[in-house]
């Protein structure tokens, strides 16, 4: 059902852009036709797979740096509530600055190639992995960190036993929300500037005003975007199966709830 939902949609976009070119006719430099980005996309398969595979390696590098460095954030603050008092302030300065200045420092600091990307990925992704799983460590029913205080539990055991599991939904929910966004890391990244990548692919074409190849770059963009979604959505329901999230199929007993039965 999902993807006949998909594909509805999909239909629908591409109908409504092919009635736009053809009710107002724009230059092919300006809008090109849904056959036009076919066209070029036929016409030069193995170059566009080339440089998504650039782009793909930044992709998944930055997100699984920027995910382990969030999650190991939230974990830490948690654990650590002085610490974090003085660490969260600084987090949410580093988030406040725009992803466009950053870019170009990060290229300068490490240079044209991958680092830069995979830098730039793990920045945007850091943040929204962190910021939910912090909030799902934090939300903790009281009422469970009091009972479990009855049996002389420690800070570690409660962290461990009690608010990390009822936090992981907090981290799946970060990671999907992080996980449409680490295209966009990598992709500045390489507009700013970079030898390969279907950024990079896309600044050279703007610059030759071959608009039908960025959009057949922007075109596989947006299915290594779809990709990873549908990846990491998958991935997240086996970190939380006991969660209501999971497209209607009963859920699983809470660990915490079976280590009691």
């Amino acid at each position: 059902m999902r993807l006949l939902h998909t594909g509805l949609s999909l239909a629908l976009l591409l109908g409504l852009w092919q009635a736009v070119v053809s009710g107002f006719q724009p230059p092919r430099y300006i809008l090109p036709s849904p056959a036009g980005v076919l066209q070029a996309l036929a016409r030069q398969p193995a170059f566009l797979a080339e440089h998504a595979l650039i782009t793909s390696a930044e992709i998944l590098l930055g997100f699984a740096a920027g995910s382990f460095v969030g999650a190991g954030v939230a974990f830490a603050v948690a654990a650590l509530p002085r610490v974090g008092r003085l660490a969260w302030p600084m987090v949410l300065v580093l988030q406040a600055f725009p992803v466009f200045v950053l870019a170009p420092v990060l290229v300068l600091w490490l240079g044209f190639g991958m680092a830069s990307k995979v830098a730039m990925t793990t920045l945007i992704i850091f943040f929204p992995v962190a910021s939910a799983f912090a909030d799902g460590l934090n939300r903790t029913p009281r009422e469970l960190l009091d009972a479990a205080a009855l049996t002389k539990a420690s800070h570690w055991q409660m962290l461990i036993h009690i608010r990390l599991p009822l936090g992981l939904p907090g981290l799946a929910t970060g990671l999907r929300v992080a996980a449409p966004l680490a295209p966009l890391g990598a992709v500045i990244g390489e507009w700013v500037g970079a030898s390969g990548g279907l950024g990079f692919v896309m600044v050279q074409a703007n610059a030759r005003m071959q608009t039908d190849t960025v959009f057949a770059a922007m075109a596989v963009l947006a299915a290594l975007t779809v990709v990873m979604r549908s990846a990491v959505d998958r991935a997240t329901r086996h970190l939380t199966p006991w969660a209501m999230e999971t497209q209607g199929h009963p859920a699983s007993p809470h660990p915490l709830w079976r280590s009691t039965t």
